[in-house]
């Protein structure tokens, strides 16, 4: 695939170029697909560079380019295409459209209304310590084993954090909405000091929302290994739990610090998802 214009700067708090950012999704390409391939995928696209000029873009479109896949999904209102990932190529090809963040459903194409995949999003308030989304993330950890599930972590690339919990393909959205919502408030109950399970900012303060609505239809997460479209090119990492004590910030990686750890891992972080056999509590 030919890149245009490589070396318009797109990150200009980091001096990054396209070309690099190119390099780095090529890079990256092995440990990031087993999560990206082959689900739906919003695209935050930035034709001017991260920052002013940036969307989110859900649906496929002939600009895209005619030969990355795409699926036909029902809507509130008639039908949409959606497009997805395959291959390092149709990774690149995104990129070559001015894609720095890839957003994917909790379900794969084949089935796509049979979701495989639980994600709690640890937004804290801003006067929140690290530590304390740390412990957050821990203590959601031990309720989901309590549950019978296996957890991973990723630090998204911004305040917070995702804990994600694979479970085998079978119940509906509204099943698994309901659970999501049900553990969010019984963390509530059990922290009222801690957490908060509303979007609400005005009560939020001094609080860690623990967004369960990435459960629904339709809904997204930025996938493991995407660069973020904030300044200093960020990345939403994939940690093992034993690491989450050693980073100091939900954006402690940049393009570069992903780039060395991308080149010098000896094994995916979250191998052991693939391999895992759980299901969905009722």
């Amino acid at each position: 695939m030919k890149l245009t214009s490589p070396g318009r700067v797109v990150y200009a708090s980091a001096g990054l170029t396209k070309g690099e950012v190119a390099a780095y999704y090529e890079a990256v390409a092995p440990w990031m697909l087993p999560e990206l391939a082959r689900r739906p995928v919003s695209l935050l696209r930035c034709p001017d560079g991260a920052g002013d000029g940036c969307f989110f873009q859900k649906h496929w479109s002939v600009g895209l380019g005619r030969k990355l896949k795409h699926l036909r999904l029902r809507e509130k209102e008639g039908e949409g295409e959606y497009p997805y990932v395959t291959d390092p190529e149709s990774l690149l090809q995104l990129v070559q459209m001015n894609t720095l963040e890839f957003h994917t459903w909790g379900a794969r194409v084949d089935a796509p209304e049979k979701p495989d995949r639980l994600v709690f999003d640890l937004d804290p308030d801003p006067a929140v310590a690290w530590k304390r989304v740390v412990a957050a993330a821990r203590l959601i950890r031990a309720r989901l084993q309590e549950r019978g599930l296996d957890s991973f972590v990723r630090l998204t690339g911004g305040k917070g954090l995702h804990v994600v919990a694979p479970f085998a393909r079978g119940p509906s959205w509204d099943r698994l909405k309901e659970f999501a919502e049900g553990f969010a408030d019984a963390l509530v109950a059990e922290r009222p000091q801690e957490f908060i399970a509303t979007m609400s900012k005005a009560k939020r303060e001094g609080l860690i929302f623990v967004d369960w609505l990435r459960n629904s239809r339709g809904a997204t997460a930025v996938t493991s290994w995407s660069l973020r479209a904030r300044e200093g090119a960020p990345v939403a990492m994939p940690l093992r739990w034993e690491e989450l004590g050693r980073v100091g910030a939900g954006n402690a990686f940049d393009l570069r610090r992903a780039s060395k750890r991308a080149a010098t891992l000896k094994a995916d972080p979250w191998a052991g998802m693939y391999a895992l056999k759980q299901r969905l509590p009722k």
